[in-house]
């Protein structure tokens, strides 16, 4: 670079810094503005695409997307108006396969949705977790649980320690998996899940070793094993340890203060 450009950039006299002023002279945030227009607008199209058993799935999937990006910007009202229409999804009737489960995108979609939607969703989670019309669709219980234990909310928490009880072993995977996203709650919280999910891990490893002939029970606790174990580290912080080492780790520190994970 020549010198001449050099010292003309050195030299060249800066604009005056622009300062924020303090955050205490800011005022408050705005409140969100509610009851606007196009999310009711938004609300209705979503209502309408969905009522055509399926036709319309895709413009459906279409607003979803367009009201994840509204309930950010939403007063409680709209976001309120927004989990109910989300809500009414599931109650579409699609067509059915041979065993019963219904064409599932638009649920799908509202589930994954409504996981943006903290905390208002975990009501709604708990409404289709094991609800009969969709209990035959373990793609979307499965999503429908890890989304509810992604919000950490702790009225989601013991209906997710019931789910460790189903007769399905994905459905008792799901619940383990989720339920290590409480590896931040107090130790209470962290010591009690811990065991319920220890109980799980060790009753059902106890099944394949009083019979190694049983393949259903080495299927099941081939499905349920690691997302149990993965919860057990994530709870305790003591990680890829084995299931008897997790039980001696539970009988030696079961009553210890547990540092955090």
């Amino acid at each position: 670079m020549h010198v001449a450009l050099v010292l003309a950039l050195v030299c060249a006299p800066t604009a005056p810094r622009a300062f924020a002023p303090p955050l205490a002279l800011q005022g408050p945030a705005p409140t969100p503005a509610d009851g606007r227009p196009e999310v009711k607008a938004l609300c209705e199209q979503l209502g309408g695409h969905a009522s055509k058993r399926g036709k319309e799935d895709s413009e459906a999937i279409s607003v979803i997307d367009k009201l994840v990006q509204e309930f950010a910007a939403s007063g409680a009202k709209d976001r309120a108006a927004i989990v109910k229409q989300l809500d009414k999804c599931f109650m579409e009737k699609r067509q059915e396969d041979k065993d019963g489960v219904r064409e599932n995108k638009l649920f799908l979609a509202a589930a994954t949705a409504l996981g943006e939607m903290k905390p208002e969703c975990v009501p709604v989670y708990l409404k289709w977790i094991g609800e009969k019309s969709h209990k035959k669709d373990i793609p979307l219980q499965r999503l429908l649980i890890l989304k509810l234990g992604k919000t950490k909310h702790e009225t989601g928490r013991k209906p997710l320690i019931d789910l460790l009880n189903d007769e399905n072993a994905k459905i008792q995977a799901a619940a383990a998996e989720a339920l290590g996203e409480f590896a931040d709650a107090s130790q209470e919280v962290r010591k009690s899940t811990f065991e319920a999910l220890l109980k799980l891990l060790m009753s059902t490893k106890g099944q394949v070793d009083s019979n190694v002939n049983d393949l259903i029970a080495r299927e099941r606790y081939d499905t349920i094993a690691a997302p149990t174990a993965t919860a057990l580290g994530r709870l305790s912080g003591q990680r890829d340890l084995s299931p008897e080492e997790y039980q001696r780790f539970w009988n030696k520190n079961k009553k210890e203060e547990w540092p955090k994970p």
